[in-house]
């Protein structure tokens, strides 16, 4: 069991039969009254934000997940299919499901899944991944100074924000965390 002393940024814990992650959290210890630590918790199920407020000395359930290496096969338009490397099983997880890492994933890209009572809740993907560019305009030369940026289309076909100096065909490096351009490949 967590104390409200353990909270922290990404704790996992379990609240009425659903995981929980903290995404943020605040300690506040007013003038009059007891000491509290308001959060804001994200439901891993269904994605949902909450607001909720602990007691000091409450006691939390830590979430039970199992975290699996996994290794992306393909997608079939409504689903994409993802093969665990220990025991060569087939997990097929719904295209609304995965949100924003659908834009990175390329086949055979080795990725966690989490899962919680045997149902894929989560996947994450690796922190940087490397996309050629298959459509982006043409930068104007000289026009460098303000750090301006162009929209380059991806391979998968995610569309990012890249400087001018990058050029159709050219493999960048990705940082899935912000979905943002982080430098050429090399």
């Amino acid at each position: 069991m967590y104390e409200t002393s353990d909270i922290r940024k990404n704790l996992k814990i379990e609240m009425d039969g659903d995981p929980f992650v903290v995404v943020d959290f605040q300690f506040v210890k007013p003038g009059k009254g007891t000491a509290f630590t308001r959060t804001r918790i994200k439901n891993m199920k269904t994605g949902r934000t909450i607001d909720k407020t602990f007691k000091t000395g409450e006691m939390l359930k830590p979430a039970i997940l199992d975290e699996r290496d996994m290794q992306y096969l393909y997608n079939d338009g409504t689903t994409y299919t993802f093969m665990d490397n220990d025991n060569y099983e087939q997990v097929e997880i719904g295209a609304d499901f995965l949100d924003e890492a659908k834009n990175f994933l390329l086949e055979n890209m080795r990725v966690k899944v989490l899962f919680f009572e045997d149902r894929p809740i989560n996947i994450e993907l690796p922190t940087f991944v490397d996309l050629k560019i298959t459509y982006c305009e043409p930068g104007v030369r000289g026009d460098t100074a303000t750090g301006t940026t162009k929209p380059a289309t991806l391979e998968t076909g995610a569309v990012v924000n890249v400087p001018l100096f990058i050029d159709e065909g050219e493999v960048i490096r990705i940082d899935t965390r912000t979905s943002e351009y982080y430098g050429r490949a090399k």
